[in-house]
């Protein structure tokens, strides 16, 4: 039997083993997004992305939410449940 999406139990197991392996490795990640997500994203919210690799320059870029990315980003909130 296919769980969600069509994901049989067994990569559904290995996705949620991942999952906590990396809320154990990066706890302080886990409560942030809690934080960010513990209230409605509005529109007009800026979201900002930066990623710096060792030796390189920060890599940085942002959105403006707009009402058409509300329905992606209340998807996200309910993988992370």
């Amino acid at each position: 039997m296919s769980g969600l999406n069509g994901m049989n139990a067994a990569s559904m197991l290995k996705l949620i083993g991942a999952r906590n392996q990396f809320n154990h490795n990066h706890p302080k990640f886990g409560a942030f997004l809690k934080s960010v997500f513990s209230r409605q994203i509005e529109e007009g919210t800026v979201i900002e992305l930066s990623v710096t690799r060792p030796g390189e320059e920060p890599v940085t870029t942002n959105i403006k939410v707009q009402q058409s990315d509300l329905e992606l980003l209340e998807e996200l909130k309910g993988l992370m449940k």
